[in-house]
């Protein structure tokens, strides 16, 4: 289902790049990234022209609709839930709604995004796909303003609360937690601070009620995970030529390292006992698995006479055990 994001994805840029040059947006994507290393969570405005847009979306899209999709994938398989609307907060350029509309049947979607340049940008590419896709409504937002929002079974935001400053985090968490019927889907960069950020969100809806449907699978208040072992994931993204340009590098594909959390107002229908926190390890005869499991991190070494070989074979960091 990834590959079909995309690829969907892919098409969509391609038309919306005609009218850029390459040297235009690898200039562009160089100075955000420099912008968004240096000033992220300082609750400052970030991108506001339509060409930074175009470069932002070119350049960081096909890796955040990819965490997007692992993610929400994971959340839908823990949870048991299927819902038609959905509501993308800090909607940017739309990589979550990609996800979203690849692996549900959605009636209906919102995107709110505060500048315009990134709304306008994520309507042509919605616009450029067709389909479902094509009838995404965006409002202009800024949720740093305290209004409550609109409700939906899904809301989600990704890689937005790690923007906002820390005064704000956990109150607008609160509200997106208060507009979800169904779910809240948090995704962040898979950074220690990303994943602290999620773990002050956690204990706090927790508080008021909501469960913990994934990654966790002891359904804990807190993270069991801290310091160098923060819990994160990755997600491989195959490079295109343009792609390798905007980035600056040869290596034909990249790993979106991503922390997420995924919290539900009835408890999930089919949460996992054990979650593979890293790469497997693969051995001739054997493969360890680091699982977080009853709260802790543990250690599983899988033998070929073990029943369990196949499976673990097939394993990947991330996946539910």
């Amino acid at each position: 289902m990834t590959g079909d994001v995309q690829q969907t994805l892919q098409a969509a840029l391609t038309s919306l790049l005609e009218a850029h040059s390459e040297a235009e947006m690898a200039r562009n994507a160089r100075a955000l990234s420099e912008r968004y290393r240096l000033r992220t969570g300082a609750g400052t405005r970030l991108l506001t022209r339509e060409d930074e847009a175009v470069a932002y979306a070119a350049s960081r899209m096909p890796a955040t609709s990819a965490a997007a999709c692992a993610a929400l994938g994971e959340a839908l398989a823990c949870s048991g839930l299927s819902p038609r609307t959905l509501l993308d907060c800090g909607a940017g350029t739309g990589a979550v709604t990609f996800a979203a509309h690849a692996l549900l049947p959605l009636e209906e979607t919102l995107c709110l995004e505060r500048e315009a340049a990134m709304r306008s940008v994520g309507q042509r590419l919605m616009q450029a796909c067709g389909g479902a896709l094509s009838s995404a409504r965006w409002d202009a937002w800024d949720l740093a303003k305290g209004e409550a929002l609109p409700q939906a079974e899904l809301v989600c935001e990704g890689y937005m609360l790690g923007e906002l400053s820390q005064a704000q985090r956990v109150p607008v968490a609160v509200r997106l937690w208060e507009a979800a019927r169904q779910m809240l889907l948090l995704i962040e960069p898979g950074t220690p601070q990303g994943a602290a950020n999620l773990s002050a969100v956690r204990r706090e809806l927790t508080a008021r009620g909501a469960y913990v449907a994934a990654p966790c699978p002891s359904g804990m208040a807190d993270c069991p995970l801290a310091g160098e072992n923060w819990c994160h994931f990755a997600v491989r993204v195959q490079r295109t030529k343009l792609h390798k340009a905007l980035k600056g590098g040869d290596a034909p594909y990249e790993d979106e390292k991503f922390c997420y959390l995924a919290l539900t107002r009835t408890p999930p229908a089919a949460a996992c006992t054990a979650r593979i926190l890293r790469h497997p390890q693969i051995a001739p005869g054997r493969i360890a698995l680091s699982v977080c499991e009853a709260g802790h991190e543990t250690q599983r070494v899988v033998t070929k006479k073990d029943p369990l070989w196949k499976r673990a074979r097939k394993t990947r960091w991330g996946d539910g055990w």
